[in-house]
């Protein structure tokens, strides 16, 4: 088979997957600037979006891939993870089929689909990099980390990844890392729309700090057994950080049994179940090293 042949064939491939996903990949109108994309979840109405991408929680519409705009409405969103849910008032939707994320290594080939207009929009790319659970700034965690090497696409937020068999490994999205296109993975993608769906929202514990790491004095460094903590730079006014007499320029220690050396540290043991928990903390003031116990809240 020549180049030319070789190429041909190539092409025609991913021609073939744009197409057989694209009745998959929706148009999301819930902002007023340039529409987002989004994806099919369940044939009954259920469609995938980018969080950020929903600015307006009513008169949702859906550009679906038949052509028709059809009304939705908002079942729940997840910021942290950049994940939303709307209900279609239309069935027999084509959900998209579904991959893998532990099989996807840097260097495959990867296609970003999007409908931010009438009809649907392909991007080649590589993934770029590939590496085990992390968690978002905003302390959620997701199972796998994606990155896609190509530049954010206007209104492709939402819309899927696929790998080069055609099954869709992520939702792409640009807000969770700065500069970065990621894809979401499946995995992550269940985990959140099932939440979703059951409470309209993902639960996540509080404590009302800001901070950011420190080096420990050298002579306490043996006595806590660790050489960072965190240096408190904001403590939010009855917050449950307050209420536990925690104060702006504490250097946090420990968390319930765990050290605490970095932000995420922190947001890692603030799960749902931990929400109205009593915890023990350790912080350093002065000097000194005290003990408190702060009461876990809940994250508006």
């Amino acid at each position: 088979m020549t180049d030319v042949e070789e190429l041909t064939r190539l092409s025609s491939e991913l021609s073939s997957i744009v197409e057989a996903l694209a009745p998959s990949v929706v148009r999301i109108e819930a902002r007023r600037r340039l529409p987002a994309s989004g994806l099919v979840w369940s044939a009954d109405g259920l469609v995938l979006a980018a969080s950020h991408a929903i600015e307006l929680d009513e008169h949702i519409r859906l550009g679906l891939g038949d052509g028709r705009t059809v009304p939705a409405a908002l079942v729940g969103r997840d910021p942290a993870t950049d994940i939303a849910l709307v209900r279609a008032e239309a069935g027999d939707l084509t959900p998209a089929p579904w991959a893998d994320p532990h099989g996807a290594r840097v260097g495959h080939v990867v296609l970003s689909l999007g409908r931010p207009g009438r009809t649907v929009r392909a991007r080649l790319g590589l993934l770029s990099a590939a590496a085990d659970g992390w968690r978002t700034a905003g302390g959620a965690q997701i199972e796998r980390y994606l990155e896609i090497d190509a530049d954010p696409a206007p209104g492709f937020s939402g819309g899927p990844v696929a790998d080069a068999s055609g099954r869709v490994i992520g939702m792409a999205t640009s807000s969770l890392v700065r500069r970065a296109v990621l894809a979401v993975p499946v995995p992550t993608v269940r985990r959140i729309t099932d939440a979703l769906l059951a409470h309209g929202r993902i639960r996540r514990g509080y404590l009302g700090i800001g901070a950011q790491p420190v080096r420990l004095p050298a002579a306490l460094c043996h006595e806590v057994g660790q050489e960072a903590g965190l240096l408190l730079i904001s403590v939010e006014p009855g917050s449950p950080a307050e209420q536990a007499g925690l104060m702006l320029g504490d250097t946090l220690v420990s968390l319930g049994p765990a050290p605490v050396h970095h932000l995420r540290d922190v947001l890692g043991l603030l799960g749902a179940e931990q929400i109205g928990a009593s915890l023990p903390v350790r912080v350093l003031r002065a000097g000194r090293m005290l003990e408190a116990s702060v009461v876990v809240g809940e994250r508006g």
